[in-house]
């Protein structure tokens, strides 16, 4: 048709490359960079802050398990409770038994929100286990966290996935995504990107400038920027499943409020008195 020409037209691009049935997926590469790129970034945080490669090293452990046992876990109990509910191994299996027998899906499924509980379990175990200040490690690690989660955002468009909904075909920028459909849609997940890089971008120089903020100010802005950018950009992604439809906003937008609120109140708490290590 016409009136869809001029979009941009995604075919989607699963692999890089591929050797037989072994392949590299774009989708893997986006995470790989998003730990490579906020262990470059910490690792200038942590020699400005006086700390070794060795305590990032083993932060950088717990983080990596919290953050894929989180988004695993969160999507499978915030969007498909119902059927691992009743199959409880096939949460932590990349396999899913079908009506032929098993077959091999990966960790099909991965939520940001159950990421974010993930990452802040690891960084309270990493906080007790080295007797540091939870609130410290946190105004640090947000640092970062935003750019990580641009790259998996990109990721997602590579695969065309968590599309947007229908956008005006005139749009310049409109997309169509062919691997699911020919309507003209949002790039919900570049949106996202975009936004999430411009909070890395005002993070990373508000820290730079600020050597000794109010504890928790840094970790507050990032909840409500991040998770406000998330809510809002929902309004123009499409649900991620059927349930959410009948619901006045979406379980992305629902998951967000509580991390929004917490971020409102470290903002505008009273500074404590005795000074965080």
């Amino acid at each position: 048709m016409d009136f869809i020409i001029n979009v941009i037209h995604w075919s989607g691009a699963e692999n890089i490359f591929t050797i037989g049935s072994f392949g590299i997926r774009y989708y893997s590469m986006c995470w790989l960079l998003a730990f490579v790129v906020s262990y470059i970034l910490m690792l200038q945080v942590f020699k400005r802050e006086g700390k070794s490669q060795e305590d990032l090293d083993q932060l950088t452990l717990y983080i990596f398990l919290g953050t894929i046992l989180g988004a695993r876990l969160g999507h499978c109990l915030f969007y498909e409770f119902d059927y691992y509910i009743q199959r409880p191994l096939e949460m932590f299996l990349p396999f899913r038994k079908g009506n032929d027998g098993w077959e091999f899906t990966g960790f099909a499924g991965l939520a940001s929100h159950g990421a974010a509980i993930g990452i802040l379990t690891a960084l309270y175990l990493y906080a007790r286990k080295t007797k540091t200040n939870f609130i410290w490690i946190a105004d640090r690690l947000i640092l970062v966290v935003p750019i990580a989660g641009a790259f998996v955002r990109i990721g997602n468009f590579f695969n065309s996935e968590i599309i947007g909904k229908a956008a005006d075909p005139t749009l310049p920028w409109a997309v169509v995504f062919t691997q699911v459909d020919n309507v003209p849609r949002h790039p919900g997940q570049l949106y996202e990107a975009v936004g999430y890089i411009l909070l890395f971008i005002l993070l990373w120089v508000f820290y730079q400038k600020n050597q000794h903020p109010k504890p928790g100010l840094l970790f507050g802005i990032f909840l409500v920027c991040l998770f406000g950018i998330r809510f809002f950009v929902e309004f123009y992604k499409e649900n991620q499943e059927a349930f959410e439809n009948s619901m006045f906003i979406n379980m992305g937008q629902l998951l967000s409020v509580p991390f929004i609120l917490a971020g409102l109140y470290l903002i505008f708490r009273q500074a404590p008195t005795k000074k965080l290590k």
